[in-house]
């Protein structure tokens, strides 16, 4: 994948630099200390995946991200965890926090490399194709998955992708978040974000800004906290 940084921050272009050299499948193109900068060079070079601060002078990131084309992925590279459901409403692949770990950074980019490779096999038509009261049929990579609800830990949407992960693996399918809701059990799945559906019964623990699975932590997005609140604090416990 091609990528690039940007970051004012001349120690924090190091540090994702020294990352990106331990990934074969990345190609780091170029780094940038500003967004203005780094928009001329995606105006004339292909660039598939973008590391992006938030806090910089001038255009910040989110800004920034909000001009990047559809066909070009993002994820964002701060110090600060308040924007992080900022990130999702972009449809941003990750959010990492600085000082970034090795093992976390390769994470997301493996994430960002199953999500483009989805978006350039435009050929590729998986859906959901049966919805029963106990489980779903889910077609991927031309095969048809039955996935039990019980066994779904949460589901994350990017642009028309959706993954469902559950604790053994993941499953990419071709469809929106918004049309998987409409075919799961309300009573069992809501939605905390524009990124994210969540099984309740699957949840560890919450706080007021994010939601734990597992190893997973999800942002509770602000239009959604309220309807969270009352539906699993209420509703739950």
């Amino acid at each position: 994948m091609n990528c690039i940084i940007v970051d004012d921050e001349p120690l924090g272009r190091e540090a994702i630099q020294l990352l990106t050299k331990e990934i074969p499948t990345l190609k780091l193109l170029g780094s940038f200390g500003d967004a203005q900068s780094a928009g001329d060079f995606l105006l004339d070079h292909p660039v598939d995946l973008v590391f992006l601060d938030i806090r910089m002078p001038g255009t910040d990131g989110i800004t920034f991200a909000r001009t990047i084309k559809e066909n070009t992925l993002v994820i964002f590279t701060t110090a600060y965890p308040e924007y992080a459901v900022d990130s999702y409403e972009l449809d941003a692949v990750d959010y990492l926090l600085k000082p970034v770990e090795a093992g976390r950074f390769r994470k997301a980019v493996n994430k960002a490399s199953d999500y483009l490779q989805l978006l350039r096999d435009k050929s590729q038509k998986s859906t959901v194709e049966t919805v029963t009261q106990e489980h779903i049929f889910i077609k991927a990579d031309r095969r048809y998955f039955k996935v039990l609800f019980r066994d779904i830990l949460f589901i994350e949407g990017l642009k028309d992708y959706v993954v469902i992960q559950t604790g053994e693996q993941k499953i990419i399918t071709n469809t929106t978040l918004k049309a998987m809701q409409e075919r799961l059990p309300s009573s069992m799945f809501l939605r905390t974000n524009k990124s994210y559906i969540v099984n309740l019964e699957k949840i560890d623990s919450f706080d007021v800004n994010d939601i734990y699975i597992g190893t997973h932590e999800l942002a509770i997005g602000s239009r959604y906290r309220e309807g969270f609140m009352k539906t699993f604090v209420n509703g739950q416990i």
